[in-house]
């Protein structure tokens, strides 16, 4: 059997924690950030959970993580 290869852009958009739990960066952080107010902009800094309904979704993209 040939190895599972895992999504690319999976891997460069999750990290999985070594207690399993998969983090994620926030969305909205890219571009366009003038409009954006302070306080919005210091929340979507940092890492957060991946939501529990898409736990699955993501681990069948990362089949090793």
């Amino acid at each position: 059997m040939p190895k599972m290869k895992t999504k690319s852009g999976a891997a460069k958009r999750f990290r999985v924690r070594g207690s399993g739990s998969i983090k994620r960066s926030s969305a909205y952080m890219r571009h366009i950030l003038t409009k954006k107010t302070t306080k919005r902009k210091r929340h979507l800094r940092g890492m957060s959970d991946v939501n529990p309904s898409d736990i699955g979704h993501v681990r069948d993209m990362m089949p090793y993580a």
